[in-house]
């Protein structure tokens, strides 16, 4: 029974080790799961860092450049709606940097911390159930040993007995010999007396022992463990459910992101972007009118009189033929190579409008700033005269008369761009003379100087016939323009024209007309800005291309309008 009673024991004793191995190893892993979630944790933070920064980068790079044509476009519905979505994605953005911030406070930095403390309470637990193994094998070594030496001590005491009794029986034994062994063997009964009680007392301390180990220690240590696995698996549910409010937090944040996108699509009013691409590019030209009958079943008869092109023909080759060289045909229909005259009288009037409106405004934004610099070194000046030691008052005076000086000019330009406008925009009175003939024109004085706009004869921007030229130069002109048409055939009309704006026709070669006049084409624009056309058999001659509105026939020139 004591063999039996033995191998149990040592049955529960290798179960327990066993367990605590299977312990081990399960919260080894436990601590390792904790670990592979936490390292997920931290890859989502990485990409919700990494997302934030390519929707702030993406936001950025098509944001609309400042001065540039992309800021000019922010006037139509449809780009403010455009850039309001890229302010929300940047919005956006900062959520998702909101997210990985929290993630990485909340619960990565939190489970760091927990799996640190996690793995010092499990080494504590798991030192505390070695030391009660070690401590109840210790007691069971010990119960071992004194059972074996009770157990020798008793042998020994039988034999003794026995060599006691056989001493005693023997006649040949002397009695000293005999009560030697007796003795002997009363000694080894009171060894093995004392052994039964050692083995007693140890294996009443080995019992109380293995009770308190089996339903005491052991059990408190599992507990302990258990504890500690439960509160792990704790903390995971914590740590997922964390997870999931961290972005429950920001979703009314981005809803609101993607509400102002919505309401940024349903303010998108395509009729008022198109009425301002109308109000950019409207020319402000009237609608043209009606297209004459031309009758060329009669024949045309050109007469001779000042205002014809013909004029002075024989007068202009005899001149010529006197030594004058021929160059070009005339001064005024050279073509201006810059960007156009300073008014932008080559433009339709409402785009004209706009264009001088646009150079008052930054002439104004000019002067706004120049008068900031001189309140600016006024004030310095005042701090100057009321604190010598911090400068010179006269050092501030070249600057300030600098200044003065700019802000004057700017005004002066200023003043010129608004009488245009106030031309343009019929707020000055125009000129309404009735067209005169060329041959009619006055002879102005030399001296006559003008930069105003209506002195310009060529509304593109060419080059005009300076007026102050002297005579010889204007009978060389006109013999240059004499030579050129000698001789030469009638020409056919290849369309008709309508004058926008009344022309007074003053240089030579030129033809008057009235505004809304129709007139026939009978040469079209060389690229020089000006177009021949005749308004009777018996007159023709240039306009300014930009006046008119021309209709070619379709069987000559194909159908063309210059508007």
């Amino acid at each position: 029974m004591d063999q039996t009673r033995s191998d149990s024991t040592s049955f529960h004793a290798k179960l327990v080790r066993d367990q605590f191995d299977n312990l081990e190893k399960h919260t080894q892993w436990g601590i390792e799961f904790v670990e592979r979630y936490n390292k997920f944790v931290k890859d989502r933070t990485d990409i919700e860092t990494s997302y934030a920064k390519q929707l702030r980068n993406l936001s950025k790079k098509y944001q609309p450049k400042r001065n540039s044509k992309e800021e000019e476009d922010q006037r139509y519905t449809s780009c403010q709606a455009f850039v309001t979505v890229l302010n929300e994605m940047n919005d956006y953005a900062g959520q998702h940097e909101v997210i990985a911030e929290n993630m990485s406070g909340l619960i990565y930095a939190e489970l760091s911390r927990y799996i640190q403390e996690l793995k010092q309470e499990r080494k504590l637990h798991f030192q505390e159930g070695r030391r009660a193994q070690q401590h109840i094998e210790s007691c069971w070594k010990q119960l071992e040993a004194s059972k074996r030496r009770f157990e020798r001590d008793c042998k020994e005491a039988e034999r003794a007995q026995f060599h006691f009794e056989k001493m005693d029986n023997d006649i040949n034994v002397t009695k000293a010999d005999v009560e030697k062994a007796r003795q002997q063997a009363q000694t080894r009964h009171q060894m093995a007396s004392d052994s039964k009680g050692e083995y007693s007392s140890a294996l009443q301390n080995f019992n109380k022992e293995q009770h308190e180990h089996y339903y005491t220690n052991i059990p408190n240590i599992f507990r302990k463990i258990q504890d500690l696995d439960e509160r792990r698996i704790v903390k995971i549910g914590e740590s997922v459910k964390t997870f999931s409010e961290v972005d429950r937090q920001v979703i009314p944040i981005i809803g609101k992101c993607l509400d102002g996108i919505t309401k940024a699509a349903e303010s998108i009013d395509e009729k008022h972007d198109t009425q301002l691409v109308v109000e950019a590019f409207k020319s402000g030209f009237e609608q043209p009118g009606d297209v004459d009958f031309e009758d060329f079943s009669l024949p045309m008869k050109r007469t001779v009189s000042e205002s014809s092109l013909s004029n002075s023909r024989s007068d202009g080759k005899q001149e010529s033929k006197s030594g004058k060289s021929k160059g070009k045909l005339w001064p005024f229909i050279k073509k201006n190579k810059g960007s156009g005259p300073e008014d932008f009288s080559h433009l339709p009037p409402e785009q004209r409008r706009k264009k001088l409106q646009q150079k008052i405004d930054e002439i104004t934004k000019e002067i706004q700033k120049e008068s900031d610099q001189r309140d600016g070194l006024t004030k310095m000046k005042d701090v100057y005269i009321k604190n010598p030691q911090m400068g010179r008052p006269e050092s501030v005076d070249p600057r300030l008369a600098e200044i003065e000086q700019t802000i004057e000019k700017l005004r002066q330009e200023s003043q010129k761009f608004e009488a245009w406008l106030a031309e343009v925009e019929g707020r000055l009175p125009v000129k309404t003379d009735p067209p005169r003939r060329p041959s009619e024109m006055p002879e102005l004085p030399s001296t006559a100087v003008n930069n105003c706009a209506q002195d310009r004869e060529s509304p593109d921007g060419s080059y005009t016939e300076e007026q102050n030229q002297d005579p010889q130069s204007k009978v060389a002109a006109q013999s240059e323009f004499d030579d050129e048409f000698d001789d030469e055939e009638i020409l056919a009309a290849i369309g008709t024209c309508k004058a926008m704006y009344a022309f007074e026709g003053q240089n030579e070669g030129t033809i008057a007309m009235a505004e809304g006049e129709t007139l026939r084409v009978i040469e079209e624009d060389k690229g020089d800005g000006w177009t021949r056309v005749r308004r009777s058999e018996d007159e023709e001659g240039y306009v300014p291309t930009s006046y008119v509105e021309v209709y070619l026939d379709r069987n000559t020139k194909g159908a063309m309008t210059y508007i």
